[in-house]
């Protein structure tokens, strides 16, 4: 693991959830995996875990329009595609092109560190479910 991370029992239990996860659990849903595994600690305990193991490189906080923050044990550069319909977030491993970097720091002036990239769509399970309601835009099954 990284250097200078102070190791608690919550932070542990915590990163453990998020890098067992299939998914990219909500702080939610942390909390009732959490409880499954016999643990009771406060939500502000969960927060403050999943706050710290983010802000040391260890997780990455997926947040994505207005739902709610989720998080993801892959910190390496890959972009997200969520699901219109259920809210399914699946992992897309390509990095960006590093020439939409360099366009995107000529035509703004800024210095690009980062980029978040989510695409959207209807996942598999979804789309073999015939459904009475489909997105605006989108055809339905």
């Amino acid at each position: 693991m990284t250097k200078g991370v102070n190791w608690t029992a919550q932070r542990r239990a915590v990163f453990d959830i998020v890098q067992a996860s299939p998914d990219h659990p909500t702080a939610n849903e942390i909390m009732e995996r959490l409880t499954a595994r016999g643990h009771r600690y406060a939500y502000a305990t969960v927060y403050n875990a999943l706050r710290y193991l983010t802000e040391k490189g260890l997780l990455r906080e997926v947040k994505i329009g207005e739902s709610a923050s989720r998080y993801d044990a892959n910190t390496h550069e890959h972009a997200h595609v969520v699901c219109e319909r259920c809210g399914t977030i699946a992992e897309f491993e390509q990095a960006l092109p590093e020439s939409w970097m360099n366009d995107m720091a000529q035509q703004t002036g800024y210095r690009v560190v980062g980029a978040e990239l989510v695409f959207r769509g209807i996942c598999p399970d979804c789309q073999r479910v015939a459904t009475t309601h489909a997105a605006p835009g989108v055809e339905r099954d």
